[in-house]
């Protein structure tokens, strides 16, 4: 069931220590999510609100802020010079999944997307949540590749 009364909006400043707290509301996320904004989560905040290919955006349901994702614009060459979407670091509350609310910001991405230009949507989940990837399936996304990494040691 999808509920019309959920708005979605550009993050604003007053939004990141929500957004870390909802980046850690899971097994993985309170495993590598700090507990409140410092430096790396500013700095990094400021970046994506003045890059133009980035939309951090943040879905409030019945006053609360209870979901959030990053959609980022890519041009590349291959596919005749096509824009990509990539949706990263979708995230709905604990307590607010399974009302639709996932599926509303996805299908606002999706329209924003189409939008843009842009000839796919594309997005990554870490391997251990499953319950995501058959959300994902569900809404049309296809497993059509495998996904690699390098973690870079910082200073």
């Amino acid at each position: 069931m999808t509920s019309p009364n959920l708005r979605i909006r550009p993050a604003q400043d007053r939004d990141l220590a929500e957004l870390i707290v909802l980046y850690g509301d899971d097994d993985l996320g309170m495993l590598r999510e700090a507990t409140e904004p410092d430096e790396a989560y500013l700095s990094a905040f400021e970046a994506i609100k003045n890059d133009p290919n980035h939309i951090l955006v943040v879905g409030e349901y019945e006053d609360r802020l209870v979901a959030t994702l990053l959609l980022s614009f890519l041009p590349g060459l291959s596919r005749h010079g096509a824009w990509r979407a990539q949706i990263e670091a979708m995230r709905v509350a604990r307590d607010s999944r399974g009302q639709g609310l996932g599926q509303i910001m996805l299908d606002w991405s999706i329209d924003q997307a189409r939008q843009r230009g842009c000839t796919l949507v594309q997005l990554t989940s870490d391997r251990r949540r499953p319950e995501a990837h058959r959300f994902y399936e569900r809404a049309g996304f296809e497993p059509s590749h495998f996904g690699y990494k390098l973690f870079l040691e910082t200073s």
